[in-house]
């Protein structure tokens, strides 16, 4: 997921200090700084977060399935065919969890073959997250959030496997930007669930017992938001890139 050349990463360091201030390797600012390694951590860890709760009750309807709970109006269509739900909530839990660690710029610099050997992992993970994804919503009963979210779950899914399929692409011909921007995209549509869960606290603040309409403002509202975050960090990326590449020419005339 990130969008640095490997070719110009420094080489592997045995150890990333849990130190504010600067760095060796680091990143500089736009005002000539270093980030902190603190920061470093930051977006991991919120994203880590934003994973809890849809990894723990995956856990516990793995564990449901496991050990024959009660059969509800719920759950039945799992009962009937676990399979796709068992494969879509392993491989979403440890994409969403892995998947945060490559935001780290002290990853990518001070480990940059975990951060490619992770990426080769990931593909995989993504891509069976977004067609069991599919499987499900094509193959089990339909559930509330009517034909709306009934094509939005298609759309979803379909984005995540092209946004992949781009990025496996892109790393082939050497594209690194485009790389790490198509991982962007793919994670931000797999980590749906998180953010699903804290628009279903918004709208039962707001509205209060979930209909058919909520459903789908929840869902959809959910990949909506991921979706406006992964475009803003992929312009601040660019953004940042080109003035880099300003301050090139300047550095060496400096020096001459």
């Amino acid at each position: 997921m990130s969008d640095d050349n490997p070719s110009t990463l420094a080489p592997t360091q045995p150890s990333i200090p849990l130190v504010t201030g600067p760095r060796p390797g680091a990143r500089p600012g736009l005002d000539g700084t270093t980030s902190a390694t603190a920061v470093d951590w930051l977006v991991p860890a919120l994203l880590v977060m934003l994973s809890a709760v849809p990894v723990v009750a995956g856990a516990l309807r793995l564990s449901e399935l496991a050990t024959g709970g009660e059969i509800t109006a719920d759950n039945a269509r799992f009962f009937a065919n676990p399979l796709p739900v068992a494969l879509h909530i392993v491989s979403a839990s440890f994409y969403s969890v892995l998947g945060a660690f490559q935001f780290s710029p002290a990853v990518r610099r001070g480990w940059p073959q975990w951060h490619r050997g992770c990426g080769r992992i990931l593909v995989p993970l993504g891509l069976l997250t977004a067609m069991s994804g599919l499987w499900m919503t094509l193959f089990y009963p339909a559930v509330p959030g009517g034909a709306a979210l009934y094509f939005i779950r298609l759309v979803v899914g379909s984005a995540m496997i092209a946004a992949i399929t781009l990025a496996i692409m892109a790393i082939r011909n050497q594209n690194f930007p485009a790389h790490g921007a198509w991982m962007t995209r793919a994670y931000a549509l797999g980590l749906g669930a998180g953010t699903q869960v804290l628009t279903y606290l918004l709208w039962s603040i707001a509205v209060g017992a979930e209909n058919e309409f909520g459903r789908l403002v929840v869902m959809a509202g959910g990949w909506a938001i991921n979706i406006a975050v992964a475009e803003w960090v992929i312009v601040q990326r660019s953004r940042r890139r080109a003035g880099q590449k300003g301050r090139r020419p300047a550095i060496a005339s400096s020096r001459s």
